[in-house]
């Protein structure tokens, strides 16, 4: 097993899957910043249930605060095989949870997941307050299988995940993150499996990654600023999604997001921006570029008339009038200044750009350049549908354009 340096005090886990668990880092400024400032605003992750993770020996890299952030003095490694874990498939439940309580309770204590072991575990909450300086919170809306929540200085790279029944992996509420070489999967038609799940973060950069679920490969929502998606290989699932915003009639607010180098095969959407209708706030200063994409249904896609429920969305309930007078008064998450640059390959529907924007805050400042897509199936032409776009500019050879 290998000892994990360089970890928070005490709660140096390697998790696992269906560990439902938040943990926070001390609020101390960090002592650099990879990528530019930003703050933002609340939001809420999702509920977690059963699902597995692959151990693959890499893990005494996968959380490094700087060791100028916290020194280690005392290390003592608390095993979960110790505790009678057997990693092949039965409930390790509580083997997990006797050897967290063992190494809460010893300060400098790190909890050691051993190598090239599959763990199996129920919903658990790993609580403090420990025998450190690090606190642990019980989760709020427990997330799904991994959630980094009110971190700082992160790192986590080389992890696998598999078949969550929710979001795999949510980072929230978190700042100045590196996230590298993740590997999500779970079944093409397994719902809200979104791959990586970012909420209320700030200055993150997620590369080298490869997401195959049901759901979004990524979903960025409220709060975040300053996001970067390099080097992404993503379906199946929903594709890379801005959203959804607004839900509710809520505010929600989304700027600074770079989406460079992915490859998207067989997905349902390409790269989307969604907002629910009667929100309010904005999705801006966003790039998609240098994209590839496989018969990908909708590969540029922006709906500002999102609707993902049972029933109908208000503008589609009632009456003529009474939909005319909620018209009149509804707002919108406006959506402006969006890049769309060197994106290439096939779609799977007849409209491979559509713009479904807001009559009353249509989107505005919309850039496609050097974009070429055709059919799938005949490698024929495409479409372009855009509805409510203001200041829209077509630069380059622009395949299919919009009218």
């Amino acid at each position: 097993m290998a000892l994990q340096r360089h970890f928070v005090p005490i709660i140096s886990i390697i998790f696992l899957s269906l560990v439902s668990c938040c943990f926070c880092l001390p609020d101390q400024n960090p002592p650099y910043n990879y990528l530019d400032e930003a703050y933002g605003y609340d939001s809420r992750a999702y509920p977690s249930y059963f699902t597995t993770i692959n151990v693959d020996g890499k893990f005494k890299d996968l959380i490094k605060p700087r060791t100028q952030f916290i020194t280690l003095k005392k290390v003592s490694a608390v095993s979960v095989d110790d505790f009678g874990a057997k990693g092949d498939g039965t409930d390790d439940s509580q083997a997990f949870m006797k050897a967290w309580k063992q190494a809460c309770s010893h300060p400098g204590a790190v909890l050691v997941v051993p190598e090239e072991k599959t763990y199996l575990l129920k919903p658990i909450r790993f609580s403090g307050p420990c025998k450190a300086n690090t606190t642990v919170q019980p989760c709020k809306d427990a997330p799904t299988a991994l959630t980094f929540y009110e971190n700082k200085n992160l790192i986590v790279k080389n992890l696998n995940i598999e078949d969550a029944q929710q979001i795999h992996v949510s980072f929230k509420k978190c700042t100045y993150v590196l996230a590298s070489n993740l590997i999500v999967t779970a079944p093409e038609h397994s719902p809200n499996t979104d791959g990586i799940h970012v909420t209320d973060t700030q200055n993150i950069q997620i590369t080298s990654s490869t997401i195959r679920t049901g759901d979004d490969c990524i979903s960025i929502v409220n709060g975040s600023q300053n996001v970067k998606a390099e080097d992404i290989t993503c379906g199946p699932g929903h594709g890379i999604s801005i959203g959804s915003l607004g839900a509710g009639d809520s505010k929600a607010y989304v700027s600074g997001v770079t989406v460079n180098g992915a490859k998207l095969s067989g997905t349902t959407n390409g790269v989307r921006i969604k907002t629910w209708q009667g929100g309010s706030g904005y999705a801006s200063n966003i790039k998609f570029q240098n994209i590839e994409m496989f018969n990908v249904t909708n590969p540029i896609i922006v709906d500002q008339n999102y609707c993902d429920q049972d029933k109908p969305c208000k503008d589609k309930v009632i009456l003529f009038i009474y939909l005319f007078i909620i018209s009149l008064s509804s707002s919108a998450v406006e959506v402006k200044n969006v890049v769309y640059q060197n994106i290439k390959g096939t779609s799977a529907s007849k409209v491979a750009v559509k713009f479904d924007c807001s009559k009353k805050y249509p989107c505005e400042g919309i850039v496609l350049e050097n974009i070429n897509l055709e059919a799938e199936s005949s490698g024929g032409a495409v479409e372009a549908s855009c509805n409510n776009v203001v200041q829209l500019s077509q630069i380059g050879p622009v395949t299919p354009r919009c009218p």
